[in-house]
């Protein structure tokens, strides 16, 4: 059975001290959840420009990186399924990043995309493929895999013709490269996403998921709504497909990441509602 994890980016806002971050891993367990993926910027002092560019997405870091993390999702009895990272971070720092990694019993170490990249300029695509396959298999060596993490900018045609994400699985080693999926933004760049999955296969090993629709209730001005992130089951993915299509390939966990628009501005009633799908989809622990 697949691993029900929660995305740390979403607990910003309650995990800025140790008393609050008990209590939200404890909900998490709660609500059915066994597993989190944690990111470096917030188990670490998140940088100033980290900080600005995540309030500017609206899913602020918080101030739990002087936090304890590894005791504790110990205490808490979650598995840590993944740790992000920047691939600039990687290169520089292997053994840094091989230790941080090991220091949260994880094999799994994810790339996020690239900031300020061109995904339509092949020659950088390229030499992405090339800097992926090559941190990758100094992380093999060590016993971690490194996955990429999308978003929606990978589904932007390379030379206006085949598109980044497909690019890129091309042009990587199965041996050394990996991926984890994120089903919500190829959906909000107008690709079908389970036609993605069936693409990677087996090179998938984690699963980000999310829904997306609308949870407004009052009418509105004109008959054009707004769609955006929301809880599992209340938008218009085909969650149960995806779902399916990932525990087919073997995933060692789903991940839930949802993007600010939570009910009652709470990421703890946000991830608990998910839960409800994930528990009827998943499994239970």
């Amino acid at each position: 059975m697949a691993i029900k994890a929660v995305q740390q980016i979403m607990l910003g806002t309650v995990t800025g001290s140790e008393a609050k971050a008990k209590e939200t891993l404890q909900a998490m367990v709660n609500a059915g959840y066994n597993g989190i993926e944690l990111n470096s910027f917030m188990v670490n002092p998140t940088p100033f420009m980290v900080r600005l560019l995540t309030m500017a997405a609206g899913m602020p870091t918080g101030k739990g990186g002087n936090l304890d993390w590894a005791k504790l999702v110990k205490e808490a009895g979650l598995s840590v399924v993944s740790l992000h990272k920047d691939l600039g971070g990687i290169e520089k720092e292997l053994a840094k990043t091989v230790r941080e990694a090991e220091k949260y019993n994880t094999t799994n170490v994810v790339i996020t995309g690239m900031y300020r990249f061109d995904y339509r300029d092949k020659t950088q695509v390229t030499d992405l493929c090339k800097r992926l396959n090559e941190a990758g298999k100094k992380l093999k060596a060590e016993g971690i895999n490194l996955l990429y993490h999308n978003h929606n900018y990978e589904f932007q045609k390379v030379d206006g013709r085949q598109n980044a994400y497909e690019y890129i699985i091309s042009n990587t080693d199965p041996e050394y490269v990996g991926f984890e999926f994120d089903s919500y933004w190829p959906t909000e760049a107008g690709v079908y996403a389970l036609d993605v999955m069936k693409m990677l296969g087996s090179r998938m090993k984690l699963y980000h998921i999310n829904d997306r629709g609308t949870k407004l209730t009052k009418p509105v001005m004109t008959p054009i709504l707004k769609s955006d992130s929301c809880e599992l089951g209340y938008g218009n993915m085909n969650l149960e497909a995806l779902c399916g299509q990932a525990l087919s390939s073997g995933v060692e966990a789903v991940v839930l990441e949802s993007h600010k628009n939570w009910i009652d501005k709470s990421p703890i009633k946000s991830f608990e509602a998910s839960a409800k799908f994930l528990n009827e989809h998943i499994g239970t622990v």
